[in-house]
């Protein structure tokens, strides 16, 4: 009898080692960590645009939605920091930004999926940008007139944000593009439900 008893022991074990095994399998956030992150290329775009708006579109719409490879810069190979890669996609900042006089405009546009990653792409640029002036382009805790009078009143460089707060912006003339030069997609991040920016549908 005691001998049986030990025995069972390390059998009930074995089964919850296993069963956990089974769980762990289960995890998409398990997968997505083992295979290596693809950087973003163009080809991605122009596949989205082709595909969102392909259904209400004519095809010579479609053909005028379709950017020439003289539109992108350099991807982010995934070898590079963020300031690093902007420094080799924009090697003469320090001249465009001495140059940048306009209001309620910005010379390079960064776009990302939440107002937290945006902090981040902010705190990561230090090296880069130097004294120029980052402006906060997102909804959580600032005010869309906030904003608005910000750019009309001041000159700022590069602006950091998400894709509605921008898209408002734009709507309601307070950000003008006329003087944008590089518009950055923040491609590969993923957020905590595992979906890039250009995964989420009101984007």
């Amino acid at each position: 009898q005691p001998t049986e008893c030990f025995l069972s022991q390390p059998e009930e074990k074995q089964e919850s080692t296993v069963k956990a095994k089974r769980r762990k399998k289960k995890k998409i956030s398990d997968i997505l960590e083992k295979s290596a992150p693809k950087p973003g290329v163009p080809a991605d775009l122009q596949n989205l645009l082709s595909q969102h708006f392909g259904e209400n579109r004519s095809v010579i719409e479609i053909e005028e939605l379709k950017l020439s490879d003289s539109c992108f810069l350099p991807a982010n190979d995934l070898t590079h920091s963020f300031s690093s890669y902007l420094k080799e996609i924009c090697p003469k900042w320090a001249k465009l930004r001495k140059n940048h006089n306009e209001k309620k405009s910005v010379v390079m546009l960064v776009i990302c999926s939440s107002a937290l990653r945006s902090l981040e792409l902010i705190k990561s640029m230090t090296a880069f940008k130097g004294d120029c002036r980052v402006l906060k382009l997102f909804a959580k805790h600032i005010k869309i007139k906030e904003q608005v009078n910000m750019l009309e009143k001041g000159v700022f460089h590069i602006g950091v944000g998400t894709p509605g707060r921008v898209k408002a912006l734009v709507e309601q003339d307070g950000l003008c593009l006329n003087s944008t030069k590089y518009m950055i997609l923040d491609w590969n991040w993923r957020d905590q439900k595992l979906r890039r920016m250009m995964d989420i549908p009101e984007v």
